[in-house]
């Protein structure tokens, strides 16, 4: 299933890839009127479609979704926690495919706020190239643990340490490096941690994450909601659909009054 992106005769500054699964229509319906919402922010054009796998029981219900809504990214894989890193791989091949126009493309899940505006404010300054930017880890070791959700035995992963990766919360490429990592994922084995996965494809491109601000703004836990402090965040973690839309309502309320 592909998206109506209008990519040709309005190309996207931001690109916003959520990835979903299949029993998420509560929460993609509060993503689009929240912050998943197409608009024009300082200028420029932001849009938002959702990634998701094939399931025979869900895919009805979606070809109805992706025909009302036409921001449905589908391919033929099972939709699983697993199947992630080959979620994200569709989200970042339909771009460069179908909308190489797009200045910046951001990976960031279904259970997220994201504050578009802000992000798009701090990307405007940068060069536009080179980007990988988000929730920054460094010298992050496997998890031997096979009873966690990130376990990785030693044949998955052999060495000590991950390369730099940012959190799969919420992490932000450029075109060029978008581009870059598509191509070289041609030649790098999958692996099933998705944010890792990135990270071995930006070691082989030689390319580091980046800060674009001197304070926090990327979360990969859940933030305290003020109007205040979701004004100058990009992403916080955790967030339910109904929470969205009380979020979202107190930001537009709140939208001629100054913070300290």
């Amino acid at each position: 299933m592909l998206p109506d992106s209008r990519c040709d005769t309005s190309p996207p500054f931001l690109v916003l890839l959520v990835t979903s699964s299949l029993n998420q229509l509560e929460t993609r319906s509060a993503i689009r009127q929240t912050w998943g919402r197409e608009r024009i922010t300082h200028g420029k054009r932001v849009v938002t479609y959702f990634l998701l796998g094939y399931s025979r029981d869900h895919q009805e219900q979606l070809l109805q979704e992706g025909s009302l809504y036409k921001d449905i990214i589908q391919k033929n894989f099972t939709d699983t926690y697993y199947n992630l890193t080959t979620k994200v791989l569709m989200g970042l091949e339909w771009q460069n495919r179908f909308c190489p126009s797009a200045s910046f493309v951001m990976k960031t899940d279904s259970d997220m706020f994201v504050n578009a505006d802000y992000l798009t404010e701090l990307l405007l300054p940068t060069s536009h190239r080179n980007i990988f930017t988000g929730f920054i880890f460094r010298h992050a070791r496997p998890i031997r643990n096979k009873a966690s959700k990130w376990y990785a035995s030693e044949q998955e992963y052999p060495l000590e340490t991950y390369p730099p990766f940012c959190s799969g919360t919420g992490y932000v490429l450029s075109a060029d490096v978008s581009r870059g990592v598509w191509n070289v994922s041609r030649s790098i084995p999958q692996f099933k941690l998705e944010d890792v996965y990135i990270g071995l494809c930006l070691a082989e491109l030689k390319i580091e994450p980046v800060n674009i601000h001197s304070l926090a703004t990327f979360h990969k836990s859940k933030v305290e909601f003020s109007v205040c402090a979701f004004r100058k965040l990009v992403t916080s973690h955790g967030v339910k659909p109904y929470e969205l839309l009380l979020y979202w309502k107190a930001l537009e309320d709140a939208v001629a009054e100054d913070c300290p």
